[in-house]
C-alpha cells in the first residue's frame, strides 16, 4: 500500500515555507520570503514543492496550512467586521461593560451596540436572572437596522451552564438569518471579560473566516488538487475549513506549535524544549507527550486579554534579520529587524543594514550569502554580538523550564544557524535535519483533536463515571473533527477542583488525538 503524500505549508512574519512529504520522507521543500498577497504565496508554495517533487496534484492526500491571516488582520485591525454584544448577567455586571479593556484602534473598528441583559448563572449554577425573550427579539432587530451581522453572546458562568447563551442564539437565528454567531461558551473558560472578549474576537474574524477559505479552496481548485484541506490550529492539531469559518481564533500562534510538532517529528522526542528562530522572533515552548504546553493563564493579544486555549510560549526579537546597533560597549540584537526584505537588506547580500545573520557569517560559522561583504567587520564588534546572541537564547530558556535541572533543547528554523555553541542550562542541544522548514513539516504531520473542558460534578456521578464520560466525549469530538475512528487516543487529562462551587464541582479537561482519516470531505 502507498504511504499517502501530504503537503503542508506554513506562513510566518518573514518567509513561507512548505514540505511535501511521503510517510516520514521529506520528497521537497520550499522557503520563500512572505509575500504580501498571503494566499498567492501559497499557491506559490504548493506549486513549488509539485514541481520539485515530480508529484501530480491530484495524487495529494492531503493539504495542511499553517496561516496568519487571521493573527495579522486583528493585531493590524485590518478586515475586522463591527460586533454586537449581548452579556447575559444584569444587574450583577453592570460595573463593567463589554469592550471596557479594548485598545482604542480596535475598539474604533470593533465596537457595536453592546447590551447587558437579565440571564446568567451563579457559580453554584442558579439563574441570576430569567431571560426576557420579548427584549432579546427588540436587541436583535435593532442590531440589523444598524447593519450589525456579527454577535458576540456572552453569559455569567457559561462553562457552568450555557443554556441560557443557546437560547439567546436561536432568537438571534430566527430574527436575523445570517448572522454571524459566537458563543462565549464554545471558546472560553471561567472568567467573564476574557471569555467574553475571545467571543468578540472571533465574532470580528468571521466574515474574514469565510473569504479566506473560500479563497484557499478557489486557489487549490486551481492547481488541480482535488484532496481535502485542513488548517493548523494551535494545539498542534488540525481544523476541518468549516471549523475555521466558524472559530477562526483558534489558528492564533499556529506558526510556533507547528514549529514544535515539526521538532518532536524531526527529534523523535516527546517531552523537550523547542526553540523556533525565524527571520523576526524567536519562540520557546514546552513539548510534553508530543505536543505544546498550554498556557495556564489569561493570554494577550493585540492589547486585548482572553482566556481560550493558547500555547505557553515565550516570544523575543531575535531572528536572522534582527537589526544589530552598537552604542559604546553595548551590543543590542533586535527587536527591531529588516523581516522579509533580509535578503535585499542584509549586507552578506548586498544591503547595508547589519543583521543578526551577517554575524554568524562574518564568525566564520554560518555560509549564508557572500562572505566577503562581511569581512571588514571588527572582530570584537562580531565576538560581542555572538556573545550576545546566545546570551539571549539562554535567558529565553531559562525563562520557560520548570525546573533547575539542565534541559534537552531541540532547535529548528531558518534562523538556528545563529546558534553555533552550548547553551548554559542545556544538557543536550538538538539541531535535526530539516529544521528549516520544521513549521511545514509539523503542519504535513498534524494530527486531529477533540477537547472536553467542562465542569462536572463528582458528587452526583462519581469521579470515575466523570472521567470516563470526558474521555468518551474528547474521543467522539476527534471523531467528528476528522480522526480515523481506531487511531483515536487520549494525550492529556486535567483536573481542576473548584472549591467554590457545590456537589464536588470540578474542572475536567481532556484531549483526544488521532490521526487524520484522509478519505474525509473538506
Amino acid at each position: 500500500m502507498n504511504e499517502p503524500v501530504r503537503i503542508g505549508v506554513d506562513v510566518g512574519g518573514t518567509n513561507t515555507d512548505a514540505v511535501l512529504l511521503r510517510g516520514r520522507t521529506v520528497l521537497a521543500s520550499h522557503k520563500a520570503p512572505t509575500s504580501p498577497d498571503v494566499g498567492g504565496g501559497i499557491v506559490q508554495a504548493i506549486r513549488d514543492v509539485l514541481a520539485r517533487g515530480g508529484v501530480a496534484a491530484s495524487s495529494l492526500s492531503g493539504v495542511m496550512i499553517g496561516t496568519t491571516h487571521f493573527t495579522n488582520a486583528f493585531v493590524e485591525g485590518k478586515h475586522l467586521s463591527r460586533v454586537g454584544v449581548v452579556r447575559l448577567g444584569a444587574p450583577a455586571t453592570l460595573a463593567i461593560r463589554p469592550f471596557a479593556d479594548w485598545p482604542a484602534h480596535l475598539l474604533e473598528l470593533v465596537a457595536g451596540e453592546a447590551q447587558i441583559v437579565s440571564g446568567g448563572f451563579n457559580y453554584d449554577g442558579r439563574p441570576i436572572g430569567a431571560l426576557a425573550p420579548a427584549q432579546l427579539r427588540g436587541i436583535a432587530q435593532d442590531f440589523r437596522a444598524r447593519g450589525i451581522g456579527a454577535v458576540a453572546i456572552s453569559s455569567v458562568f457559561a462553562p457552568v451552564n450555557s443554556s441560557h447563551e443557546d437560547e439567546v442564539a436561536r432568537i438571534f437565528q430566527d430574527e436575523i438569518p445570517d448572522v454571524r454567531l459566537t458563543l462565549s461558551s464554545q471558546l472560553g473558560r471561567i472568567g467573564l471579560i476574557e471569555r467574553e472578549n475571545a467571543a468578540i474576537m472571533n465574532s470580528a474574524l468571521l466574515a474574514m473566516a469565510e473569504r479566506v477559505v473560500g479563497s484557499f479552496r478557489q486557489a487549490l481548485r486551481q492547481l488541480g488538487v482535488t484532496a481535502p484541506f485542513f488548517v493548523s490550529q494551535n494545539d498542534g492539531t488540525l481544523l476541518s475549513p468549516d471549523s475555521v469559518v466558524r472559530h477562526p481564533v483558534l489558528t492564533f500562534a499556529s506558526g510556533p506549535t507547528n514549529s514544535m510538532r515539526g521538532a518532536a517529528f524531526l527529534s523523535h522526542l516527546s517531552d523537550a524544549l523547542v526553540m523556533d528562530i525565524g527571520g523576526t522572533t524567536t519562540d520557546v515552548g514546552a513539548l510534553v507527550n508530543g505536543f505544546p504546553r498550554e498556557s495556564s493563564i489569561a493570554v494577550d493579544i493585540g492589547g486585548v486579554r482572553t482566556n481560550f486555549r493558547m500555547p505557553d510560549l515565550l516570544s523575543i526579537g531575535l531572528g536572522g534579520g534582527s537589526l544589530v546597533a552598537q552604542d559604546g560597549q553595548r551590543i543590542q540584537i533586535g527587536p527591531r529587524s529588516v523581516g522579509y526584505r533580509i535578503l535585499t537588506e542584509a549586507l552578506v547580500f548586498g544591503g547595508k543594514q547589519l543583521t543578526a545573520t551577517d554575524i554568524a557569517v562574518a564568525a566564520g560559522y554560518a555560509d549564508i550569502g557572500d562572505r566577503e561583504r562581511v569581512r571588514h567587520l571588527d572582530r570584537q564588534l562580531v565576538n560581542r554580538a555572538v556573545d550576545e546572541i546566545h546570551r539571549l537564547a539562554e535567558d529565553a530558556l531559562d525563562r520557560m523550564k520548570t525546573s533547575a535541572t539542565d534541559a534537552r533543547v531541540v532547535l529548528v528554523g531558518g534562523g538556528s544557524a545563529l546558534i553555533n555553541r552550548d547553551l548554559a542550562g542545556t544538557s543536550e542541544v538538538i539541531v535535526p535535519q530539516q529544521a528549516g522548514v520544521a513549521n511545514a513539516i509539523g503542519a504535513a504531520i498534524a494530527q486531529v483533536s477533540g477537547e472536553v473542558d467542562r465542569i462536572f460534578s463528582y458528587d452526583r456521578l462519581g469521579r470515575e463515571q466523570a472521567l470516563a464520560n470526558a474521555r468518551a466525549e474528547a474521543q467522539d469530538n476527534a471523531v467528528a473533527a476528522g480522526a480515523a475512528p481506531g487511531s483515536v487516543n487520549i494525550v492529556d487529562v486535567e483536573e481542576l477542583p473548584l472549591q467554590y462551587l457545590p456537589g464536588g464541582s470540578v474542572r475536567v479537561r481532556v484531549k483526544a488525538v488521532g490521526e487524520l482519516a484522509l478519505g474525509a470531505a473538506a
